[in-house]
């Protein structure tokens, strides 16, 4: 381990203040399960709630594992304790809900249901045109 400088003490301490000053933190979090949202009161005044199924981690969670939320970390994180889980309170309110291969999943399934005038008139083109051409094996 690198040996600890007053100097690098201070960058450290300086870092560790400007997260306290600008970074969302939570004051209290709960589970609503009427909305299967998760509300979470913030520091600043402000609430912030998601629906909990959003969540990489707490999808298919049942209520009463979502019911215990502890407040960790000085308010950074929210920790499921029967689910094992805990997520990064700024992550949250950023709308960041899952690593970035997964949430690029849930987007384009989102996005592939989705209908609109130009999707069906090309989808009516193609189907003229006998549909979706075949895939070939190259060899």
């Amino acid at each position: 381990m690198a040996r600890m400088t007053d100097k690098t003490f201070d960058a450290a301490e300086a870092r560790g203040r400007t997260v306290m000053e600008n970074e969302s933190r939570a004051s209290a979090a709960r589970y609503d399960p009427a909305s299967g949202r998760v509300v979470i009161d913030l520091v600043n005044g402000c609430t912030y709630a998601f629906p909990a199924h959003l969540v990489q981690d707490l999808q298919g969670a049942k209520d009463v594992d979502l019911a215990t939320i502890i407040v960790d970390g000085l308010g950074l994180n929210l920790h499921w304790p029967t689910l094992d889980v805990d997520l990064y309170v700024p992550a949250l309110v950023a709308g960041i809900f899952g690593t970035r291969a997964w949430m690029t999943r849930e987007l384009a399934g989102i996005a592939g249901r989705k209908t609109s005038p130009a999707k069906a008139a090309a989808a009516r083109s193609n189907g003229l045109k006998g549909g979706r051409p075949r895939k070939t094996a190259r060899g």
